[in-house]
């Protein structure tokens, strides 16, 4: 007979960060046992779930990072939903085969449409012709989408990601949990919590902001422990990954460029990254650079441009990466990662009067690579309120206007990840049961000790 179980994923949680601005999570941790992850390379979201709930390795589940290049399309794609995209069986499917009566709800973990879960929610904004973005989520079954709409309000998607991120959004999908086990009593229930990666990337680690941030993640995660608890749910809290203090950019698209391998299209005015045209150029995925060369003529060329510039640690070409267990069709020639402290920008354009509108607004699909510098207003603008306010009541009034709000100036950002940390502070795994205290065990077992958690009997 399995028994109710939730996974509470609290981004960028790590042992060393549990203690007195903790108080709910230090108790939790007291009570349990915890584990040091040996995350996957890259150290980002999609990787390390991917990771979780298959039991594989990137070369298997095939998600190498948070987005890619499709070489048939020629285009970058970041940030997709379609659970499809992820390859091998999942841990709920895998209950299920132990057991039918398994049903799961997957609450804002990634790769979270048309997915096996019975209940699932994810960020889903609606995209208008006009140019706004009016916040939304997607929900099977459909009618949970209205049903939470109206119990608790429009989904703060402005405070899930973007220079207003805030604790708003992990307390409505805690809440989202909660209305999940009253209505549907799932099995296994995930649960994203993202709030604690805002502060440790805009702020970084030891600042007073992070422990502002940890009180606050703290006291949501920490209640939601205490409800399901009281309710004879079993608890894992997991993370993803550590963040590391950030000390500087890394513009690999620009070296490239500089090197003649990277071409840009002109577009009113504007250099656009054109992959498709490019002899070499990088997907930036946080500490970790995909870099895809077209034609093997390039392969030595591009390595040693790659393997000169500062802040680049390792440069793994694809007999590494197969060996890593990192290689799978979507894998680009070389992969990049920074040194301790260093991260990597998309940047293709040189000079920032050419950088494209939307390099300058929140806009995860559309940019070739990972932005932090979405997390903040532009300084330059003065007062930050003020700036978008205006732009916000031009939308309201009728008129496009662009939020052009977001800063190009990398220096910023003052946490990154991506880098596999291991120990007190990288990933960590807290369960009453599966684990050993203080052992070390591949992201990979995460998948077992959830399944242990379901089936053993204490």
């Amino acid at each position: 007979m399995p028994h109710r179980t939730a996974v509470i994923l609290i981004v960028g949680l790590t042992e060393s960060l549990i203690g007195d601005d903790t108080p709910k999570l230090r108790a939790f941790r007291k009570s349990a046992r915890c584990a040091h992850l040996d995350p996957p390379t890259p150290a980002v979201t999609c990787t390390s779930q991917a990771s979780m709930l298959t039991g594989l390795e990137p070369s298997d589940h095939g998600i190498i990072g948070n987005g890619w290049y499709d070489r048939e399309s020629a285009e970058i794609r970041f940030w997709r939903q379609s659970n499809r995209l992820v390859r091998g069986e999942r841990v709920w499917e895998t209950a299920r085969h132990r057991d039918p009566s398994v049903t799961c709800a997957k609450l804002f973990w990634w790769f979270n449409m048309h997915s096996s879960a019975d209940v699932s929610i994810t960020p889903r904004p609606i995209y208008k012709a006009d140019g706004r973005k009016t916040p939304d989520v997607y929900a099977e079954p459909p009618d949970l989408r209205e049903e939470l709409q109206t119990k608790l309000g429009r989904f703060p998607l402005f405070n899930f990601w973007g220079p207003a991120a805030s604790i708003e959004s992990s307390r409505w999908i805690a809440r989202s949990a909660e209305h999940c086990r009253d209505r549907f009593d799932p099995t296994l229930s995930l649960v994203y919590l993202p709030h604690l990666d805002y502060a440790l990337q805009k702020y970084g680690p030891g600042t007073p902001e992070a422990s502002a941030a940890l009180r606050a993640i703290d006291e949501v995660a920490g209640s939601l422990i205490e409800r399901l608890e009281a309710g004879d749910t079993r608890v894992i809290v997991v993370s993803e990954y550590g963040l590391e203090s950030a000390t500087g950019p890394v513009h690999i698209n620009r070296v490239l460029r500089e090197a003649g391998l990277l071409r840009v299209r002109d577009e009113d005015g504007a250099d656009l990254l054109d992959p498709g045209g490019s002899r070499a150029f990088a997907v930036a995925d946080h500490q970790v650079a995909h870099v895809y060369v077209r034609d093997v003529d390039d392969l030595a060329r591009t390595r040693q441009v790659c393997e000169s510039l500062d802040g680049v640690d390792l440069v793994l070409d694809q007999a590494a990466q197969r060996e890593a267990k990192l290689w799978c069709d979507r894998s680009a020639e070389l992969l990049l990662v920074a040194q301790t402290g260093r991260w990597f920008t998309y940047y293709p354009w040189l000079d920032d009067a050419r950088a494209p509108d939307f390099a300058r607004t929140v806009e995860i699909h559309r940019k070739p690579g990972y932005d932090p510098c979405e997390l903040f207003v532009d300084p330059a603008l003065g007062n930050p309120k003020l700036a978008v306010g205006r732009r916000l009541l031009m939308k309201k009034l009728g008129f496009r206007a662009l939020m052009d709000v977001i800063p190009l100036d990398a220096t910023l950002v003052r946490g990154t990840h991506g880098r596999p940390v291991v120990g007190a502070d990288g990933p960590l795994l807290i369960a009453r049961g599966g684990i050993t205290d203080g052992e070390t065990v591949p992201m990979t077992a995460v998948r077992d000790v959830i399944l242990s958690r379901l089936f053993s009997a204490r």
